[in-house]
């Protein structure tokens, strides 16, 4: 009788071991693809960055170390290989956008020019999509995440090795901040 407890008992726990195992698996599965969601975005995005800074760059020469810092911040980011160093480099390039964005107050002329109107634009839609894709992918970490601290999965995670993933967090101050609005 005694052996036969045993036996369900130890039947039961390598049951509850599988079932930790794969739940680990299908939420880092789905932090994963939803990274990959942002950088397909990100990459849509970086692939309009070049049209995007040689149409300000016909309208402001002496612009040159914006549009030097975008095209680095850029660069940085493609050759980035962890999810640490892209997520540090996407933060960079969304500081930059935004002094290149900023410089088209400076010249109305770029403003009125269409290329550039429907390069704005085509970006604003995909900075939509980035943003929404972040939201999706900090919830997947953060599900994934708990599982992977919680007792007693905590014990199948760091037998099997599973690593927590890192959040998408603004880095860059300036959009951390309250628009000041003057009238």
């Amino acid at each position: 009788m005694f052996l036969i407890i045993l036996l369900v008992l130890l039947v039961l726990i390598a049951l509850y071991c599988i079932s930790a195992y794969n739940s680990l698996v299908k939420g880092r599965n789905f932090v994963e693809e939803a990274f990959s969601t942002i950088d397909i975005y990100l990459k849509k995005r970086y692939d309009l960055i070049p049209n995007f800074v040689s149409t300000v760059k016909g309208y402001s020469e002496h612009e040159s170390k914006t549009l030097e810092a975008v095209i680095a911040a850029r660069n940085r980011y493609l050759s980035a290989t962890t999810p640490n160093e892209k997520i540090e480099n996407e933060n960079m390039i969304s500081g930059t956008l935004n002094r290149l964005f900023s410089l088209t107050e400076a010249y109305p002329e770029l403003k009125a020019n269409q290329n550039f109107t429907e390069l704005q634009s085509t970006l604003k839609s995909i900075e939509t999509d980035i943003l929404q894709a972040r939201k999706y992918y900090n919830g997947t970490a953060r599900d994934y995440n708990i599982s992977c601290e919680n007792f007693p999965t905590v014990l199948i995670a760091k037998l099997f090795s599973f690593k927590t993933f890192p959040y998408y967090n603004i880095e860059n101050k300036e959009e951390r901040e309250n628009v000041k609005v003057e009238f």
